[in-house]
């Protein structure tokens, strides 16, 4: 039996394994990277630093973290906040024009956080990621912590939402579909889909 609770700095590391775990089109990231954490580093550490009130953990029956919702309300603020206050935490691991091949790519989304955010999602100006490791996933979980952040976000007067995601992960856009989320953009190789939808 799961459970869906605050997160808690304690849960930090374990967040981390679970974004790595389904960082590849939902499979595991793991040997994609000369250093894996870079995926965290970006979307997952900065919400629990900067947005812990937006982070949500599904634990299993030990109160291990199998799951994962974060974001933030306001998209802008957020990509301001990543480059000032985040990114001079995690720099010196990842220098600016440093790796190659995947690891290149993500180092220069780490470095320029405006990625996250143009002007076609101005009337959708919070975002989320959703992450669940294998054993959680097919059971409603998914469902549930949705329904807790997208109440979060209500709570906060937000009214719509966003979020990114490969083209390629057909199990993720079946989910989204079923809650409801319409495709909003999509990038100009067509690897990449935004989606949104109303917070109620």
């Amino acid at each position: 039996m799961s459970t869906i609770r605050s997160y808690r700095p304690a849960d930090l590391e374990a967040l981390y394994d679970v974004c790595i775990r389904t960082g590849h089109n939902g499979g595991d990231a793991t040997g994609l990277y000369q250093d894996p954490r870079i995926l965290p580093d970006i979307f997952t550490g900065p919400y629990l630093a900067l947005r812990p009130e937006l982070a949500f953990v599904l634990a299993d029956e030990e109160d291990r973290a199998v799951g994962y919702i974060i974001g933030a309300a306001d998209t802008p603020a957020f990509v301001d906040d990543f480059r000032r206050d985040w990114l001079p935490t995690v720099a010196g691991r990842y220098p600016e024009g440093s790796g190659a091949g995947r690891d290149a790519q993500r180092i220069r989304e780490l470095h320029h956080p405006e990625w996250m955010w143009h002007e076609e999602l101005a009337e959708y100006p919070a975002h989320l990621h959703i992450d669940l490791l294998p054993e959680a996933q097919g059971k409603g979980a998914g469902r549930a912590l949705m329904g807790t952040y997208l109440a979060a976000l209500r709570e906060r007067g937000v009214r719509r939402v966003h979020l990114g995601m490969s083209a390629a992960n057909h199990g993720a856009r079946a989910f989204y579909d079923r809650l409801g989320f319409r495709e909003l953009h999509r990038t100009g190789d067509g690897g990449g889909v935004t989606l949104g939808r109303e917070t109620d």
